[in-house]
């Protein structure tokens, strides 16, 4: 079920790290995974990837050259590695509380060619956010490459989660006049194999021009706090047998349906206005 390669793990500090979570919109743990576990977590998701795109609705389009893919969580073989691991259990549980849900587990990949996104948010702010200033729902991302200049690095406005949004389009598409702002604030991230960062997903972000030939694909994991409802977004699954060898840690917080026969997941979250990408 787990691939778990031994390494000594990173010294952190939590609060720390929810500290800098609040204040910039994201936070990291260098060297969170072992390359050879995330060598295994690429060529999973490039499996997915194969199959997806061959399906109607298995691969959604955000951008020129640019997919997403959910998938269910054993796809993903250090799926219970990821969930367990110390460090994204205590910024759950300090950000979102202990009775955080995990509802979502897939990836983003661009390809050469991918261009420049809009500046977005994956979602509406709920009032939660942009009034009371509370982070209600979570992003993990890890890299499957070591990434560089020209593989389209993930740029994202630092601070921008609290803006309010309502009067943008879908709630999600800061106007273009804006756009200077964010990129006055954006910072591009070239993570390596084996990182780990936690982000608000309502921090303004965006996928930059891929002129590489080598792929990124990029694992996500999303967690909500009890309420923030994006759990109807998502339908992920696991066989009962599957399920009942999970650690009762994973269970009590896996929100999922268990069924006899996994079936591809028909993706519910299409972005419309990424489709086109912003130039």
């Amino acid at each position: 079920m787990t691939s778990t390669v031994g390494q000594r793990p990173p010294s952190y500090d939590v609060p720390a790290h929810v500290e800098a979570l609040y204040r910039d919109g994201i936070t990291g743990l260098k060297g969170a995974f072992s390359r050879e576990w995330v060598e295994q977590m690429r060529e999973d998701m490039m499996d997915a990837f194969w199959s997806a795109i061959q399906r109607p609705g298995g691969a959604v389009g955000r951008g020129p050259r640019r997919w997403y893919v959910e998938v269910h969580p054993q796809d993903i073989s250090g799926f219970v590695d990821l969930v367990t691991h110390p460090w994204v259990t205590g910024i759950c549980e300090s950000v979102l509380g202990p009775e955080y849900e995990i509802v979502e587990i897939g990836f983003d990949v661009p390809f050469q060619g991918a261009r420049n996104q809009p500046w977005h948010r994956d979602f509406p702010s709920p009032p939660e956010t942009y009034r009371d200033r509370r982070i209600t729902s979570l992003a993990f991302n890890l890299t499957g490459v070591d990434v560089t200049s020209d593989m389209g690095p993930f740029e994202i406005a630092q601070g921008t989660q609290w803006d309010d949004g309502r009067d943008w389009d879908h709630e999600m598409f800061p106007p273009k006049d804006a756009w200077s702002r964010y990129a006055e604030r954006g910072v591009r991230k070239y993570p390596q194999m084996g990182d780990i960062s936690a982000r608000s997903a309502l921090t303004i972000h965006r996928g930059t021009e891929h002129l590489s030939p080598i792929a990124r694909p990029v694992l996500v994991l999303g967690v909500d706090a009890p309420g923030a409802g994006h759990a109807a977004l998502h339908d992920p699954m696991v066989t009962q047998d599957y399920y009942d060898a999970l650690p009762e840690s994973v269970r009590r917080h896996l929100d999922c349906r268990v069924v006899d026969e996994l079936v591809p997941i028909t993706q519910k979250h299409d972005i419309e206005g990424l489709v086109m990408g912003a130039d």
